[in-house]
């Protein structure tokens, strides 16, 4: 099997999953109910959302926004710095292929959960902005719980850890910003990306039994035992520790 070969797209900047022929993960099975209105659980949720409000206009701020695009090859850099290593479709391409079909497996195990429940964002209630202002009519429509995102940059971190056991601790504390990230932008409370990366590592246990997920994850820990995606640019990776640590 080819592993580095294009998947098939399925509309809406996605493409084929590896588990796109197999029963989808529900989701609302074991992720608990969202908070409910005036409970203990919500104000907790508001408070954290009120203090990560201060960041708003701060690189973590921007770097916040640059994690919400999902599109490829954008996408393949977030994880670079905490690898140690560039990823792209040309020089480690089933490393990026890896990426690239998980995201869907990751994000659509979210949607039973989300709707079910369609829980408001957080910035339908506090009326304050968010760091992509241009996906607020496609989110407002979107429920906020469980996090897509967050699915998706815990289950990239679960993924690139396996491969790389190595530098584990930072791939993982990426993964864990990553869903912070969503926090910041005001357009996930806390609970959501809690959920969020429930679901990742649902569908993380699915795929470990999936053939093409399992070759393609095989192919890839050569291209990163090997280097071959080349070395990352070590100031940018400096700095976006810096930014890190001042958000989270």
């Amino acid at each position: 099997m080819d592993v580095t070969a294009p998947a098939a797209e399925i509309g809406h900047g996605l493409v084929q999953g590896y588990l796109h022929d197999q029963k989808p993960i529900n989701s609302v099975v074991f992720v608990p109910v969202p908070p409910e209105k005036d409970s203990k659980l919500q104000a907790a949720d508001d408070v954290i959302s009120r203090d990560t409000m201060k960041m708003r206009g701060s690189a973590r701020w921007d770097l916040a926004s640059q994690d919400a695009v999902l599109s490829f090859p954008k996408a393949a850099g977030i994880f670079q710095c905490s690898l140690g290593m560039k990823i792209t479709e040309k020089r480690t391409p089933a490393l990026y292929r890896l990426l690239q079909r998980s995201l869907t497996d990751f994000g659509l195990a979210t949607y039973p959960a989300k709707n079910a429940y369609q829980r408001p964002r957080p910035f339908l209630i506090n009326g304050e902005d968010i760091c992509t202002p241009n996906e607020f009519e496609l989110l407002k429509t979107d429920g906020s719980y469980p996090s897509g995102h967050s699915a998706i940059g815990w289950g990239w971190a679960l993924v690139l850890s396996q491969l790389a056991p190595e530098r584990a601790e930072q791939i993982l504390a990426r993964g864990r910003a990553y869903a912070q990230s969503r926090i910041i932008c005001n357009v996930h409370w806390k609970s959501d990306t809690e959920a969020g990366m429930s679901v990742g590592s649902a569908a993380f246990a699915r795929l470990q039994n999936n053939a093409l997920f399992q070759a393609t994850m095989a192919v890839a820990r050569e291209e990163i035992s090997q280097k071959l995606g080349g070395d990352v640019d070590q100031k940018a990776c400096e700095a976006e520790n810096v930014v890190l640590a001042s958000g989270n």
